[in-house]
């Protein structure tokens, strides 16, 4: 599994069509994206990274940078999407950040 990484708007989505040879319509077969979201309701996260990286790439907007939410909630969620992209980039044969458009391969 390749995971891709990045702050939003960043150019993940454009650089994976690019790694994968094709376009948006078959990225939505082949990749599954915005896996932070999945996390903030997870009860395990370790069997979510396990499933998700069964797939051939996987996606995740960075959210822990900037301002902390003062809402526990909130809070709760960031730091559960920080745990799964750490435990898909365990899980990961390439994982990439990338930034302005720019990929850095981290693994």
């Amino acid at each position: 599994m390749i995971f891709i990484t990045g702050p939003l708007y960043s150019g993940k989505r454009e650089y994976a069509c690019s790694l994968l040879n094709c376009g948006r319509e078959d990225l939505q077969k082949r990749a599954v994206w915005d896996v932070q979201s999945l996390a903030a309701d997870c009860a395990d996260l370790n069997a979510l990274a396990d499933k998700l990286a069964e797939r051939e790439m996987v996606i995740a907007t960075e959210v822990g940078g900037g301002v902390v939410p003062i809402d526990a909630g909130e809070r709760a969620a960031r730091e559960a999407a920080g745990r799964l992209s750490c435990l898909l980039a365990q899980r990961a044969e390439r994982v990439v950040r990338v930034f302005c458009g720019l990929p850095m391969v981290l693994k």
